[in-house]
């Protein structure tokens, strides 16, 4: 499937943008025409936003509160310093390529100095804003359970991630204090719009970069040569999400996995290996031999590492794909402190 770009967050840029007016200079500031049904609907299609405003962070903060805007921000950044440190700022904090996001700002200068220093961000006129619903970038193929509560899953691990900063003690009793559910489980039908949305939305902890369409995936799903798994992670505060899916290609003898990916907001919840391991387990009790596939790239380095780290030995190397072998010995037992399902 032809990867298309697609917009992960849209961040705004305050004055004359997404409100009328400079608030250092008048408090009374009015809403843009539209914006609220604007940025509602870029929530409801899973595209995150945010801010990159030059204004004092209390009083904008203040502003923004009584629009009743305050929960559709993620990681605002409200400063003085160039609008590029606060996009490089944000893009860290939500962990997403910078890409992936899109700057509004009614400044051209402002714009062109984002893009200096970033040319992947998209940077849009706030005159523009009006056609900004229209364009490709901000409409997704499908828009799944996943990404109608994007939003409220990351305001989830802003929390966590609060939570465990104020935690006293070593990181496994914190992670044990989540009690976690990893579910493992094949894909089924009402799975594969948001199978083919991570394919295309994951590139850090991605193995391959392979992405696949609905129709691709729905073949997989029945096919007796391929298996097509799908992870589930929750906690105590509430779901993850379906943030893992693995395609494995089975001859009589020999399992290979064509593509392993985790969703990026996972990374510190260390189940990274609980789905590798899972595969492993199973084709040790079938008794064959597994391989995996590597298609490296600046992004997902830490997937390598991973599968290093379970005992994966390089075999094979054809240009930029590496081909993986595993022993399936010493596989470990699953990290005490997430119980894992396996659902047939």
């Amino acid at each position: 499937m032809k990867e298309e770009r697609k917009i992960k967050c849209v961040v705004w840029d305050l004055d004359n943008t997404l409100w009328n007016g400079v608030l250092p200079e008048n408090d009374r500031v009015s809403l843009r025409d539209g914006i609220l049904d604007i940025m509602k609907t870029l929530d409801s299609r899973g595209i995150l936003q945010s801010v990159a405003s030059k204004n004092d962070y209390d009083h904008a903060m203040a502003k923004i509160e009584e629009f009743g805007l305050r929960d559709y921000f993620l990681y605002p950044q409200i400063n003085w310093n160039p609008k590029s440190s606060s996009i490089k700022a944000i893009t860290e904090s939500i962990n997403i390529g910078i890409d992936t996001l899109a700057f509004i700002d009614d400044q051209p200068y402002e714009r062109e100095e984002v893009n200096f220093s970033f040319p992947e961000v998209l940077c849009i006129d706030a005159a523009d804003i009006d056609k900004l619903l229209h364009k490709p970038e901000m409409n997704p193929r499908f828009i799944t359970q996943d990404s109608k509560i994007r939003r409220q899953l990351y305001l989830s691990d802003i929390k966590r991630n609060k939570i465990e900063e104020e935690f006293i003690g070593p990181k496994e009793d914190f992670l044990a204090s989540l009690d976690m559910v990893f579910t493992i489980s094949p894909a089924k039908e009402e799975d594969l719009k948001r199978a083919e949305e991570l394919t295309v939305r994951t590139h850090q902890l991605n193995t391959t970069g392979y992405t696949y369409s609905y129709e691709e995936l729905d073949y997989f799903r029945t096919s007796h040569d391929h298996i097509l798994l799908i992870a589930t992670l929750d906690d105590k505060y509430g779901t993850y999400g379906k943030i893992g899916l693995t395609l494995i290609e089975c001859d009589k003898n020999l399992w290979s996995i064509k593509l392993l990916l985790m969703s990026c907001r996972v990374m510190s919840r260390g189940v990274g290996t609980i789905m590798i391991n899972h595969i492993r387990n199973e084709a040790k009790k079938n008794g064959v031999c597994l391989r995996s596939e590597m298609i490296s790239n600046e992004r997902n380095r830490m997937m390598y590492m991973t599968y290093k780290f379970a005992g994966f030995k390089e075999t094979e190397k054809k240009g930029d794909l590496t081909v993986f072998e595993n022993d399936l010995t010493d596989i470990p037992d699953f990290p005490e402190y997430a119980k894992v399902r396996s659902e047939k």
